[in-house]
């Protein structure tokens, strides 16, 4: 199966490689997505730009994929669902949860110069950033990629309600599973709230598991894949 793998803000797809090699050995095809505006230079992309490359990722597969999002990019992963119910088998969702309908996309952290850029370590402080020591600590910050405010401020439209029949595994980093199910019996996930079939992955690592435990994601990824 082809797995479409779409990192958070400020990465690349080039951070997917040691989780793609470790797919590939598990009976899979790893498509590391390189979205408009983290790595081909335009600070003037857009979310419909973002999207319309993952939309394209997915009409090219010779099957129907699964489609993971992390952290920010569950939201685009989730908007892929929306616009192509039928093509996707499953949708992954690491260290994150899809915004709702009529929200910003990731309007998180302050946009300056027309461009949201990595904000230093200090919001990561605790479970997100734990299992990373200072030397790759200083090689994401050197590698982040600044995302413009086109990306981060567009408006997140869903309208096909067949995205709730998509199967979706929720990856769980710096929460626990049971935490997860808690935000969304409390409201705070309501597009999971109303999905049909919901699992959940643990996996023991902060909020970057590409990066600290790229073996162990390509296994849960591969797991979920196969059963779909």
């Amino acid at each position: 199966m082809d797995i479409l793998l779409i990192g958070g803000l400020w990465l690349n797809g080039s951070v997917w490689d040691r989780v793609a090699s470790a797919l590939e050995p598990l009976g899979h095809r790893p498509v590391p997505l390189t979205l408009p505006g983290q790595g081909d230079g335009s600070v003037s992309a857009t979310l419909d730009d973002q999207l319309a490359t993952v939309l394209a990722a997915v009409d090219a597969a010779p099957g129907r994929p699964m489609v993971v999002g992390h952290s920010a990019a569950c939201t685009l992963a989730w908007l892929a669902a929306d616009r192509r119910p039928e093509r996707l088998a499953k949708v992954a969702l690491i260290g994150g949860f899809p915004t709702a309908d009529g929200q910003p996309y990731a309007d998180f952290f302050e946009v300056s110069d027309g461009v949201m850029t990595f904000p230093g370590w200090g919001p990561f402080e605790g479970p997100d950033a734990a299992d990373l020591d200072d030397e790759a600590r200083r090689e994401f910050a050197a590698a982040a990629i600044s995302v413009p405010a086109g990306v981060a401020k567009g408006m997140v439209r869903l309208s096909d309600e067949r995205r709730f029949d998509v199967p979706v595994v929720v990856v769980c980093p710096e929460f626990t599973p049971e935490q997860a199910q808690e935000c969304i019996s409390d409201g705070d996930a309501p597009e999971l709230a109303r999905a049909k079939h919901v699992d959940f992955a643990d996996i023991d690592s902060g909020h970057w598991p590409m990066v600290t435990q790229p073996a162990e994601l390509a296994r849960i990824l591969a797991s979920a894949a196969d059963a779909a």
